[in-house]
């Protein structure tokens, strides 16, 4: 017996999706900072056994759309929830749905679900065993388990639910695979988590990463990465006095996609401005926002 299927983690921004898949995962697949909406596009994770393969789709955050970007990535959340084999739906002791469309999809259809609250790190007993009550009468036929994925407490008690609920298929994907993204499509979230890190305000909102080529040598790669943005002002911001921030952005960029790929990276960073992009039909399609 083969079990195989899709476990979609679903949630508000915020509420520590991609630590927990990365978590479930073993590997630094998804982009982890204490800002929300960090995460745009759907990224795959596959875990293999010798009798199942589990593929873990870490969607956006659900948000009410303000930009076509924002359209888009409601998109990928929407086309996550008819997939799914199994729902991992992601919330935290102190908050509840933003987009209750999406939660009513997950609640009236018939697809298993593990509901996580998960930071309880940050809570007590108490307050944890009210929100357990409260998201069993929600959902009645959740698994419901209180978690914390930074500190690693119940993950395996998740990762074994997963396995009990998921279905007997063969596998989908080669047993040596760990995601659906190039290495392109890593070394592009890399540096725009680093300006997530980095800068404030609307300036990482505002920006989107491209690599314009990736050259692979047996001890060094040379990338060079075109870093977008919407206008002159935040272009100025990007560079820094003296080019310092870039500069910094570069050294921390370099060091994470180093430690990814297991060798040396001579990393260029360039930045363009594209008005508006966010609102761009054209310029969403290039940057991977449609027919993901």
């Amino acid at each position: 017996m083969h079990k195989s299927g899709f476990v979609n983690i679903i949630g508000n921004p915020n509420v520590g999706k991609s630590t927990l898949m990365n978590a479930l995962v073993g590997e630094k697949l998804s982009i982890i900072t204490s800002k929300a909406q960090t995460t745009r596009h759907r990224i795959m994770g596959i875990v293999n056994g010798d009798d199942f393969q589990i593929i873990y789709t870490d969607t956006p955050g659900i948000v009410n759309p303000h930009y076509k970007l924002h359209e888009q990535m409601m998109g990928f959340v929407n086309s996550a929830v008819q997939d799914a084999d199994l729902f991992l739906l992601v919330t935290e002791v102190g908050e509840t749905f933003k987009n209750q469309n999406v939660l009513k999809k997950v609640i009236e259809s018939s697809v298993p679900v593990i509901l996580v609250i998960n930071k309880i790190d940050l809570s007590n007993q108490q307050t944890i065993q009210e929100k357990i009550s409260y998201w069993q009468e929600q959902i009645p036929r959740a698994v419901v388990i209180p978690c914390s994925a930074t500190e690693g407490f119940n993950v395996n008690n998740i990762f074994d639910h997963i396995l009990n609920l998921l279905p007997e298929n063969p596998p989908y994907f080669p047993k040596d695979e760990l995601t659906d993204r190039s290495m392109r499509f890593f070394v592009s979230e890399i540096v725009r988590e680093k300006i997530l890190l980095l800068y404030d305000k609307e300036i990482p909102y505002s920006c989107e990463v491209a690599v314009e080529s990736y050259k692979e040598g047996e001890t060094l790669d040379k990338i060079s990465a075109l870093i977008f943005v919407e206008r002159e002002s935040q272009k100025a911001i990007l560079i820094g006095h003296q080019g310092k921030s870039i500069k910094k952005l570069g050294i921390e960029a370099r060091k994470d996609i180093e430690e990814f790929t297991g060798k040396k990276c001579y990393l260029e960073l360039r930045i363009k401005v594209l008005k508006d992009w966010r609102n761009s039909d054209r310029a969403l399609r290039q940057f991977g926002y449609e027919g993901d």
